[in-house]
């Protein structure tokens, strides 16, 4: 198989000073870096790795490898919390991946999450780790300069939510680059769970599949109005003014804004299409017959949940439909807030929780939950096919973005990819009607009326 090698990112490296020659004894007590990541996995390594130290362990024959390249990824691996240490060096180019290409390492994150476990060796263990390692080596250097600082030092944009603070992450993701996303995302331009008729569709066809899902499960008919938060490039408002709609979508992102204006006066559909850049709490218009709330809930944060679902009710006419469809946890336990690599990386102050916590806070709305269902597949699925986009358009998407940035969504889609087929994340959609004063509405019918 091909080996991709990665070149070093911008990131400062203050580790490479000449170190003092070693005594007899301490040389004598010292571990290589491969015994090292030994002791750590118990002797059980699926892989190659090999160290700038001249060591290495695991299969010589193994389809896959990790390369350490340099000291300052001695030390990513070292200060790093969970798989942040990991994503830094992978990032910065300390660290090398073999047998995979880097926009698509689904299979070596599969093979580590199903052979390689970490145990804490014992004390005396630690304490020869850490002696070997160097104290040097122990110091938190900066990290890649596409980390985005801890939440902590967040506040400068905001409390956490407020929409100064919202609309700075919303920009690290989504503004990243159109041409970038066009490559990635395919023609659809739609980043979100798609909804596959058949297991051999395509990309595009599973998209436009997921948008008339939406369309159908919110009764929408000609002349009625939609709104669609969190509207991304537009694909949702297009698909239903195409059908007679009049839609409107809101989004945080001038990137998407721009290119989702173009696309609609490029299909004919100013007079029944817009999109609007600006925060979805700014709008003032109601009595709409629906709102589409696709892929937005994981950037508002649990604790907003109540105003959230209030606020879109107070957007619908009595009797009007919300669809959210939105990425959750299996359990409404777990802690919603992102970390490690996905927040400092991917998703800065996202959330997550279970459906049964959202299907509660729309209730508690006032809102009469219809339906809910799970896509989890479905997504899983859409990963595989933008990770293939990414793989088919390499090389234009490093020149486009750089080559770290390319690596961090190689990696956050086929990890995400993984999360989904193992069941640690999901994707709900949940319906819900505005009811009158009688508890309505009366006119539903009586079994769900969408096609599957």
């Amino acid at each position: 198989m091909s080996t991709f090698k990665a070149r070093p990112s911008n990131a400062t490296d203050t580790t490479k000073t000449p170190r003092k020659p070693k005594t007899a004894s301490e040389q004598a007590s010292t571990l290589t870096l491969a015994e090292i990541l030994e002791r750590f996995a118990g002797g059980r390594l699926p892989l190659r790795f090999t160290a700038y130290d001249g060591s290495s362990a695991g299969p010589p024959d193994a389809p896959f490898g990790l390369e350490l390249t340099s000291p300052r990824g001695t030390t990513y691996l070292a200060t790093g919390r969970g798989d942040l240490g990991l994503a830094r060096a992978y990032i910065a180019g300390d660290l090398e991946i073999h047998g995979v290409h880097p926009g698509d390492p689904y299979e070596l994150l599969t093979a580590l999450a199903d052979e390689l476990v970490f145990r804490m060796p014992p004390p005396r263990a630690m304490v020869e780790i850490v002696r070997s390692i160097g104290a040097r080596h122990l110091r938190p250097i900066a990290p890649p300069p596409e980390e985005v600082p801890p939440r902590w030092r967040r506040v400068a944009d905001g409390l956490r939510h407020s929409k100064a603070r919202d609309a700075e992450a919303i920009h690290h993701h989504y503004d990243v680059s159109n041409t970038f996303y066009e490559w990635v995302l395919g023609p659809s331009m739609t980043y979100t769970c798609a909804c596959y008729p058949r297991l051999d569709a395509t990309l595009d066809e599973a998209q436009e599949n997921k948008y008339r899902l939406v369309f159908e499960k919110l009764r929408l008919k000609p002349g009625d109005r939609l709104l669609d938060v969190g509207c991304g490039w537009g694909g949702m408002v297009r698909y239903a003014a195409r059908r007679g709609i009049q839609a409107t979508g809101v989004t945080l992102s001038r990137e998407q804004t721009s290119w989702a204006q173009r696309a609609i006066d490029r299909e004919g559909l100013a007079g029944l299409a817009e999109v609007r850049y600006g925060d979805y709490r700014d709008i003032r218009e109601g009595d709409f017959d629906a709102v589409s709330s696709i892929g937005l809930l994981e950037h508002i944060g649990v604790r907003n949940y109540p105003s959230y679902f209030r606020f879109l009710r107070s957007r619908l006419r009595t009797g009007g439909m919300l669809l959210n469809h939105c990425i959750t946890r299996p359990d409404n336990r777990s802690r919603a807030s992102t970390h490690g690599f996905i927040d400092r990386y991917v998703f800065p102050d996202g959330e997550l929780t279970g459906s049964g916590r959202i299907i509660t806070e729309a209730q508690d709305a006032g809102l009469e939950v219809l339906h809910e269902e799970n896509l989890r597949p479905h997504y899983a699925a859409t990963l595989r096919d933008w990770c293939a986009n990414l793989v088919e358009h390499w090389d234009e998407a490093v020149a486009e973005v750089g080559l770290p940035t390319a690596k961090v969504w190689g990696l956050y889609m086929a990890g995400s990819r993984l999360a989904f087929e193992r069941g640690g994340i999901q994707l709900h959609q949940v319906l819900a009607v505005k009811p009158d004063d009688r508890g309505g509405p009366r006119d539903l019918p009586l079994r769900p009326w969408w096609t599957p």
